[in-house]
């Protein structure tokens, strides 16, 4: 079987059992997730100095520096590991160029939520159906401002399950491990903050929602 054609479990076993190039695609496989990952996650702050570009291709070097303990351990499901890597490059940098003055930084605040205007468009289009008539034809229309208000007020563990899922991309399965959830509550989860987005989108002037 062609190492490109194998899953990210099958590299896995491969590349403990010492195979270079299924170690080397194991690791490539997963830049493109990684660099939307940390493009939506990057303070906007620092997108103007940092490449995310670079903070892949480190983050790439620091988990090939310590894969071999991750193969001979395997603590979490690959994608996950390789995604803490990049969480824990992003906290630093969030530290030393925006928090520079605080002691420490928590690490559900390290790094800001801040979506681009492409993202939201990508969740807004990802949440509204397409298929539906006018009324929702107009609400595309506007729904970049008001989607970025509606995710400020949504409850942070609905809008981060939503970023997860829509935008990152993530399985069922991966969330639930990032969330400490089982799967079946994951999927329960997301239904319910989609839903009050799709609310919160649909309220009017008033404070009600529209019929």
């Amino acid at each position: 079987m062609a190492t490109f054609s194998m899953d990210t479990s099958q590299l896995v076993v491969r590349a403990r059992a010492g195979d270079a190039r299924a170690r080397q695609h194991l690791l490539d496989r997963h830049r493109d997730r990684l660099r939307r990952m940390i493009e939506l996650r990057m303070d906007r702050r620092l997108l103007a100095r940092i490449d995310p570009s670079d903070v892949v291709q480190e983050t790439l070097f620091d988990a090939d520096r310590n894969l071999d303990d991750y193969l001979r351990e395997r603590p979490l499901p690959f994608y996950p590991w390789l995604r803490k890597i990049a969480w824990e490059r992003l906290i630093d940098l969030h530290r030393r160029h925006v928090d520079a003055k605080r002691r420490s930084v928590r690490r559900e605040d390290a790094v800001a939520f801040s979506l681009s205007p492409d993202s939201t468009d990508a969740l807004a289009g990802r949440l509204i159906d397409p298929r539906s008539g006018p009324s929702a034809n107009l609400l595309r229309q506007e729904v970049r401002d008001r989607i970025s208000a509606a995710l400020a007020l949504l409850r942070p563990r609905d809008r981060e399950i939503l970023v997860l899922r829509f935008l990152e991309q993530l399985s069922t399965e991966e969330i639930a491990v990032e969330l400490d959830m089982t799967k079946s509550g994951v999927k329960s989860r997301i239904t319910r903050a989609a839903e009050r987005l799709r609310d919160l989108l649909l309220l009017d002037q008033s404070g009600e929602v529209d019929p």
